[in-house]
């Protein structure tokens, strides 16, 4: 079987002919399967939406109870026969809910990976690398200056800071849906267990984080906390919050932003960052190679980032590699950089 009769690249995004499905989709089409909740990979529109549950509460809670004609919960590692193919989902590592797509028919198998990372994070499964015949890989930080190193590092960075400066407001720039959440997590597993501090756009998601059991510890709303309360705490916000008049209510702030991005000096000088913290949800060079090599396939496809560089890479180990060029992915929280859709719910802060 050639592997473009199993799932091909169109400009709606990647299609399966025989199970008659798009795997995220970039415009509405009848059936639609969703690797997670960024809104890059998941739009609302579709007829019929296959994901797991916690990337349709998710879609609800971002695009409104009618985001899709119908849904269809799907469990890890539960395989379903769509049309003549079967799918099934597996874990990620990139946000809460995150999935792998892996398509099989006649004993051929292609993996969709979405957007993963292969290192720990308190608030989702883990990656799981899947045996197969063609992995399609991400490529947001596919070039090897990226080294993310140890997240933990970077929030103790951050701690020893709020130690060393008391009196100020340590505001923290995180993408609202799975960055902000996991710095959060990531404070409790070092020890921080005062109030943290949620901007507005925060607050729903961050809620629903809670009610599925990841430990956020307590939290609070900026807009309910009084200026001593505010000295010397943590505020998480998204990234263009840290520019905005909003935070001349903060005495002399310490502005941070959590990103891979900010491995680029240049990056967090234009930002105006005083504290960059490296902790992403992508996979770094090193784990891009690592993931690639573990799921065994000869033959990888490469999309959304420096795709050029990678196939490179894996054509020097003897892999056959394709970028796929496809456009519309890593325009929102995938750490492109963009603040247009950094605060996808607007609230009151």
């Amino acid at each position: 079987m050639r592997p473009e009769d199993l799932l091909c690249p169109t400009p709606q995004g990647l299609y399966c002919p025989p199970g008659r499905f798009y795997i995220d989709p970039l415009r509405p089409v009848e059936r639609a399967l969703v690797t997670h909740g960024h809104s890059d990979h998941a739009r609302p529109g579709h007829g019929a939406v296959m994901a797991t549950q916690e990337t349709l509460d998710i879609m609800r809670i971002r695009c409104g109870d009618g985001f899709a004609g119908s849904t269809q919960a799907a469990a890890y590692g539960e395989p379903v026969a769509l049309g003549d193919v079967t799918v099934t989902f597996r874990p990620a590592g990139h946000i809460l809910g995150s999935a792998q797509i892996c398509v099989e028919r006649n004993g051929f198998r292609i993996v969709a990976a979405g957007d993963y990372k292969d290192t720990a994070d308190p608030t989702c499964l883990p990656l799981e690398p899947v045996r197969c015949d063609v992995f399609i890989s991400e490529a947001t930080f596919g070039l090897p200056v990226f080294r993310h190193g140890d997240p933990m590092a970077h929030i103790r960075k951050l701690l020893d800071s709020v130690r060393l400066f008391p009196e100020r407001t340590h505001m923290v720039g995180a993408y609202a849906l799975g960055k902000a959440q996991r710095v959060i997590a990531l404070l409790r597993q070092a020890g921080y267990e005062r109030p943290v501090y949620l901007h507005g756009a925060m607050e729903v998601l961050t809620r629903y984080y809670a009610e599925r059991g990841i430990g956020l510890g307590p939290l609070a709303m900026v807009r309910d906390a009084s200026a001593a309360d505010l000295a010397g705490a943590v505020v998480v916000c998204p990234p263009s919050a840290l520019q905005d008049r909003w935070t001349r209510r903060f005495a002399d702030p310490v502005a941070a932003f959590a990103s891979g991005w900010m491995r680029v000096r240049a990056r967090a000088r234009q930002r105006g960052v005083e504290l960059p913290l490296v902790i992403s949800d992508h996979a770094d060079w090193d784990g891009l190679c690592a993931t690639i090599t573990a799921t065994g396939a000869p033959e990888i496809w490469v999309t959304h980032g420096e795709e050029d560089a990678l196939v490179h890479w894996c054509g020097a180990q003897g892999l056959k590699a394709r970028p796929l060029r496809l456009i519309g992915y890593g325009e929102e929280e995938g750490e492109a950089g963009s603040d247009a859709a950094d605060v996808p719910e607007a609230g009151p802060a």
